[in-house]
């Protein structure tokens, strides 16, 4: 059944599949998705504002569609496989055990954010602001410091290695 239009305000999803719904124009204002299926969701000018997603599966969604007045979302231990954030300003946001298997970040804002224990396989980061973020804990990544900015970001030892990748270097540890 498809989800009413609307303005849902501190509303908690639990165990909803939205997989191919379209949700363009829907306003989520402080809620909380639990073990949903977003996959592949239409979210054209939809506004995710204080939004939660928790062990949410969340492929192919193009995050650059959304309405970006307010946009502030947390993502706890989803998949967010092909993925796109393209040019998406999300400063200081929570990713938390998530998966971003061949997603891309092109062009986008991620100052302040945390990665934390994230597989970031494949990922892409292009021209992207990543100041200020946090990858001590995670994983797979592949950055180009010298197309991305990176001031002050955290990344640990053995994610030297995802710093360095295009000099085809190796690195012992």
């Amino acid at each position: 059944e498809a989800l009413a239009r609307g303005i849902y305000s501190g509303c908690t999803f639990v165990n909803c599949n939205f997989s191919n719904a379209n949700l363009a124009n829907q306003v989520f204002l402080k809620c909380e998705f639990t073990a949903c299926d977003l996959s592949l969701a239409k979210l054209t000018q939809t506004a995710f504002r204080e939004a939660t997603f928790r062990d949410c599966k969340m492929l192919g969604l193009h995050f650059e569609t959304c309405n970006d007045f307010g946009l502030a979302v947390r993502f706890e231990q989803c998949l967010l496989d092909h993925a796109s954030f393209y040019k998406v300003k999300l400063g200081k946001t929570a990713f938390v055990g998530s998966r971003f298997l061949e997603t891309d970040f092109t062009e986008s804002d991620l100052t302040g954010s945390v990665f934390e224990k994230c597989d970031l396989s494949r990922a892409r980061f292009e021209r992207t602001i990543l100041e200020k973020a946090d990858f001590y804990t995670s994983l797979n990544y592949a950055i180009d410091p010298e197309i991305n900015r990176i001031k002050r970001a955290k990344f640990s030892l053995a994610g030297l290695a995802g710093l360095l990748g295009k000099h085809d270097l190796e690195i012992k540890f």
